[in-house]
């Protein structure tokens, strides 16, 4: 009896380590780096937990506050996950002396070979410091990203 129950209790148990998988996106290019992931579960349409990232853009001086970001769970306002196409809207924003600053990451990929996306990432970054000279725009810096999912 004791078998039987510790057999069943084995099995269950490994069935619930199938129950999840993970995506992940990474660049270190000349304008920007980050690396980006999370777990996803593979029932109740697939929510994503967990989620972190780190981002820093290389085309900003070393003591710019928008320099680095770190994103969580919050910061993953979108995502979508098929066969064919991988999709992660990221957005933080910041509160500085009572003005609005945001950091914006759009990736955009496809399918290349199972379980590795390929396709574009967009940055957009708005800071209010500097909207002197770009009227309420943010600033985009764009450029190829590779994706994996499992």
């Amino acid at each position: 009896m004791r078998t039987i129950i510790c057999v069943t209790m084995l099995l269950s148990s490994a069935s619930a380590a199938f129950a999840s998988g993970g995506i992940w996106c990474n660049v270190d290019d000349t304008a920007v780096a980050f690396d980006v992931g999370a777990g996803v579960t593979r029932g109740m349409g697939g929510p994503t937990f967990n989620f972190r990232g780190d981002l820093e853009i290389k085309a900003r001086s070393v003591d710019d506050h928008l320099r680095k970001t770190t994103f969580e769970d919050s910061n993953l306002t979108q995502y979508w996950l098929d066969g064919k196409d991988l999709r992660l809207n990221i957005y933080r924003e910041y509160e500085v002396a009572n003005t609005f600053n945001s950091v914006e990451l759009t990736i955009l990929t496809k399918a290349s070979d199972e379980g590795i996306y390929d396709g574009q990432y967009t940055l957009a970054v708005y800071d209010n410091a500097a909207d002197v000279e770009t009227d309420g725009k943010p600033k985009e810096l764009t450029g190829k990203v590779s994706c994996g999912a499992e």
